[in-house]
């Protein structure tokens, strides 16, 4: 889960490279999903020559340089979705980007607004974030970091769609560090143009006056609950923030300064690519000054309705991974557009 989709992940790409121009122009808004925290590294810059090598017919990919290029509005092809899935893991493997590709994936489907009935106005999982226009959103900062580790494999599968690739990349990344099964359905639809880009603020701030009443505000606008806060919230068991990015954290501590990936940011937790219940326990105790904790993170001990959940993830990690599956799930199809409509499962 900085603005963010609880996120945001900054999460904290360990693999992404510096800042972008896009990224730099956002300005240092965080998101309390997964604040950005992109780094650079020989492996990204390998997945970077690969992207511009590559030539994928028009049709296939989009520029994401403000035009709007046609791309496949159909369901996504399931054998091709797998053979994604195997490139992803070793892409995690190499590059260790799990934090980075789980914000991805949120930041896409955290612009949902139940009170919005047409697609793709409602916002939700849709490939739009692939667009300039919405990677310059100050809560996406360094994501274009993420969309260049991914594009690659967009390009040698061209009949999946870029809405569900970040879902896959997304719960792909929270499985191969640990975490719980996540059960996808896919299917989703693509927008076709960045004027389909929903507006900048719909993801969660990282330092509101209010945190528990702003996460509400935001996630309540999603159609998730308390439960669900709380549990999407315990994804920052992953990653690191940079100040110089998202305006929070250390510029390093003793569990960054080393790396993996470029060294440097705050983690939220000692083991930042193990996915565990960790973070509920740290955020309790406050122990360790080098781990962060975010205003939104303190919310969820402070406030009596939230605390309910985070006193029970910090117990039972059992009860956070399950929990913790079905509110990933369900953030990363709420909004979308699925073809077929019921969507289908990789795992049938």
């Amino acid at each position: 889960m900085a603005e963010r989709l609880v996120a945001a992940a900054t999460l904290r790409a360990a693999a992404p490279s510096g800042p972008s121009p896009a990224g730099r122009r956002a300005g240092p808004s965080s998101s309390a999903f997964f604040p950005s925290s992109s780094s650079s590294s020989p492996a990204l810059r390998l997945v970077s020559l690969r992207t511009a090598s590559s030539r994928p017919s028009q049709k296939a990919r989009s520029t994401g340089r403000g035009r709007s290029v046609r791309c496949m509005a159909t369901a996504s092809d399931a054998a091709q979705l797998k053979a994604a899935r195997e490139d992803i893991r070793e892409l995690l493997k190499t590059t260790h980007c799990h934090p980075i590709l789980v914000r991805l994936g949120w930041h896409d489907s955290g612009t949902y607004d139940k009170n919005v009935k047409d697609w793709p106005e409602r916002g939700g999982a849709n490939g739009s974030l692939r667009f300039d226009v919405e990677l310059k959103h100050g809560a996406n900062a360094g994501l274009v970091n993420a969309l260049k580790l991914v594009q690659p494999i967009k390009d040698k599968y061209p009949s999946i769609t870029y809405a569900d690739l970040f879902q896959l990349a997304s719960a792909t990344a929270i499985e191969e560090a640990g975490g719980p099964k996540i059960p996808m359905k896919y299917g989703r639809v693509d927008v076709t143009g960045p004027e389909q880009c929903p507006p900048e603020g719909k993801l969660p701030d990282a330092g509101p006056s209010a945190p528990a009443d702003h996460l509400r505000v935001v996630f309540y606008r999603m159609g998730l609950d308390d439960k669900e806060i709380v549990a999407l919230s315990g994804a920052h068991t992953l990653g690191r923030s940079r100040p110089e990015r998202s305006g929070w954290g250390k510029p390093e501590t003793k569990y960054t300064k080393n790396g993996p990936g470029a060294p440097g940011g705050q983690s939220w937790t000692a083991e930042w690519l193990k996915f565990g219940n960790s973070y509920f326990k740290e955020i309790k105790e406050k122990r360790d000054q080098d781990l962060l904790v975010l205003p939104t993170d303190a919310a969820l001990f402070e406030d009596p309705a939230f605390k309910v959940y985070a006193e029970k993830y910090a117990a039972d990690e059992e009860a956070f991974f399950k929990d913790y599956a079905e509110a990933h799930a369900k953030l990363s199809s709420v909004g979308a557009k699925f073809d077929p409509a019921e969507g289908f499962s990789l795992d049938d």
